[in-house]
């Protein structure tokens, strides 16, 4: 086991492989990603937690000062513990940077979704609503009937009704790192992520998949696709 890392949600762009295919992808940011304070796990002996910090903080109460200053370290907006082996190298002060991560690596995102507010079963739960026709009268999109007759008489809990969408906590497993960039600190990833641009997340090694694959992907517009150029000049010369 290994320490994750705090990254910052860019936004989505895309990538095209040498054969033309085009690969979504996620841009995250890490910058400043510290440890803060490494301690040995009371549950198991075997293993060791590690605090990490992220996001420098400009103001700060007395309370959370009185915390930062104890560590030795500046105060942070966001803290996570991790779970790590007492073999790994990491120490208080340290930096975790893009490098801590491999290109066609497995990991595992989690972060709060986007909060959509308050969503109908059709939205919310892909209902397929009522039927169009006669009998049904402006409730084409409700939910039916939730309850039943007089035994038992009431809505079960967990009933599939409308209520809030998304602002929860989720996590997208194994999902695979396609390129990493150090003097940017960037690193893209294959797929969509949860949470909105300028959200946090926090990166571990993927638990299902711990295999590495190889991936040769090219930077490219989407505008100016190979071939467009070539095709023109053809045509001139045919003139």
């Amino acid at each position: 086991m290994r320490a994750g890392i705090i990254a910052k949600k860019i936004g989505m762009s895309n990538l095209f492989t040498p054969n033309g295919v085009n690969i979504p992808i996620t841009v995250l940011h890490v910058d400043e990603c510290k440890v803060i304070e490494r301690t040995t796990d009371v549950d198991d002996s075997d293993k060791d937690k590690v605090i990490l910090g992220a996001c420098e903080l400009k103001k700060v109460k007395n309370s959370t000062k009185g915390y930062f200053d104890k560590k030795k370290t500046k105060p942070y907006k966001l803290i996570k513990e991790f779970i790590i082996e007492k073999s790994e190298v990491v120490k208080s002060g340290d930096e975790i940077t893009v490098d801590h991560f491999k290109e066609g690596q497995f990991i595992d995102i989690s972060g709060v979704s986007k909060g959509k507010g308050f969503a109908g079963v059709m939205k919310r739960h892909n209902f397929s609503g009522l039927r169009a026709t006669h009998g049904v009268s402006a409730a084409h999109r409700s939910a039916g009937s939730t309850g039943q007759c007089q035994d038992p008489g009431k809505v079960f809990k967990g009933k599939k009704m409308a209520g809030q969408l998304g602002n929860v906590h989720k996590t997208m497993q194994s999902l695979q790192v396609v390129k990493i960039d150090p003097n940017k600190k960037i690193i893209c990833i294959k797929g969509s992520t949860p949470g909105s641009r300028g959200s946090w997340l926090v990166i571990e090694d993927s638990i299902k998949q711990k295999e590495i694959k190889d991936i040769d992907v090219v930077f490219s517009a989407t505008k100016n696709k190979p071939g467009k150029k070539e095709e023109s000049g053809k045509k001139e010369e045919k003139e």
